[in-house]
């Protein structure tokens, strides 16, 4: 079954906002084995709106469409639909009545353009809106079937998985079992990741393999499909364990697993304790690392020392050193990673410095060198990198490296 997607707001064409639904209802869409025919966006018009409507479901067995259900003048989704179907509209009385008890209990002043949220086409079901004001409906037409939703995206998000995928598969013939699985891996590019697959292997009937690229890691989306579950789950068991066989050292996680997450969890079993200093990224690494819940239990401090003052005064690197070797040094990051392990006293000490440009650089040390130190026990081990990104990315992939060489050192120091 092929299902179009059709994305609504002013917005979104002018690029002042980006587009994330529709990428999150593919996901979602696949994981029920349903293809999607054609993803497209248009702007609050109700011609453009109408012809997006008539060439998806030219080409779709359903639709699912976003955006342009809320109380403003520019709000036209719901007339739109509704004329492109040759259906009047009405005001459902239970919705307006909850809409306007909703109000008083937020205390939020009520104002008539909010009775557009009750208009419906006739002969629309409702779909629920459990998390904001403006409620979805749902419409069957010649074998054609349309589900319209709010693009606010938790909104989106929660009232496609809550209320339009069950619908689908009430209505909709629905046979195919799917299983997925994803491999994340770092330190290999996406061209010596397919160098090293075994492709001739990986070809059993009904599983798929895909490459995609999420900087600074490559995520293999492997997928079987089938009538029968455990036939499923068995084809995707022994492709994945191919993979695995081929790339076990540059695989960190699968699925919801984050390099951060993965490095949290590790630290916490082995009752490790962990400081970081930072020049280079900024807090980049300490801000992933309290992104995950219950880090307080490892993580005891995370500085940014990135002045050279702060260098010396914080964390005790000599002033001499940094005046021979430069804050950007092999000689520095040793220093600065035995420093935070000291001044904290934690098992661990993580340190960064580099040069992340666009200026500073030289031809010694370019734009993009960085050096990346770890400091456990009674040795300090130190690496050296140059990468030639932006600004941003070279702070991201020194906070990834840096998270990884932790991870490798807890697992045991995998190569």
């Amino acid at each position: 079954m092929d299902i179009g997607i059709l994305v609504i707001g002013n917005e979104l064409t002018s690029g002042m906002t980006q587009d994330t639904n529709s990428s999150f209802i593919a996901r979602e869409l696949y994981e029920q084995g349903w293809g999607v025919s054609a993803v497209m966006t248009v702007g609050d018009d109700g011609g453009a709106i109408k012809g997006g409507l008539d060439y998806l479901l030219g080409i779709s067995d359903a639709l699912i469409v976003t955006g342009g259900l809320g109380p403003t003048e520019d709000d036209m989704t719901t007339a739109a639909v509704a004329g492109a179907f040759d259906l009047g509209l009405y005001t459902d009385d239970a919705v307006l009545a909850r809409l306007k008890e909703r109000f008083g209990r937020l205390n939020i002043p009520w104002t008539e353009n909010n009775a557009k949220q009750a208009i419906f086409p006739e002969g629309a079901g409702i779909i629920d809106n459990p998390v904001g004001t403006a409620c979805g409906f749902f419409l069957e037409r010649s074998d054609k079937h349309v589900a319209v939703i709010p693009g606010v995206p938790g909104e989106a998000r929660n009232m496609l998985t809550g209320g339009v995928i069950p619908l689908f598969r009430e209505k909709l013939a629905y046979h195919e079992c799917v299983a997925k699985r994803t491999i994340k891996i770092f330190g290999l590019t996406e061209s010596r990741i397919d160098e090293a697959l075994p492709h001739e292997d990986l070809k059993i009937p009904g599983v798929s393999v895909g490459s995609y690229p999420r900087f600074p890691e490559i995520r293999l989306v492997v997928t079987s499909r089938g009538e029968d579950r455990d036939h499923v789950e068995e084809s995707l068991g022994v492709v994945c364990e191919r993979i695995e066989g081929k790339l076990y050292k540059h695989i960190f996680g699968y699925d919801d697993d984050t390099m951060e997450g993965i490095v949290a969890a590790l630290l916490t079993d082995r009752g490790l304790t962990l400081s970081v200093a930072e020049s280079c990224t900024g807090g980049l690494i300490t801000d992933r690392l309290t992104d995950v819940p219950g880090s307080s239990v490892f993580l005891e401090r995370g500085v940014v020392t990135y002045s050279n003052t702060s260098k010396v005064e914080l964390l005790g690197v000599p002033a001499s050193i940094i005046e021979k070797y430069g804050a950007v040094s092999e000689e520095a990051a040793i220093l600065m990673a035995e420093g935070v392990k000291k001044l904290a006293g934690t098992d661990i000490g993580l340190s960064t410095t580099g040069i992340a440009g666009p200026a500073g650089g030289t031809e010694e040390k370019p734009v993009g060198t960085v050096f990346i130190a770890l400091s456990a026990g009674e040795g300090t081990t130190c690496r050296r990198f140059l990468f030639r990104w932006d600004r941003r990315r070279i702070k991201e992939m020194s906070s990834q490296i840096a998270l990884n060489m932790l991870r490798k050192f807890l697992i045991g120091g995998v190569d």
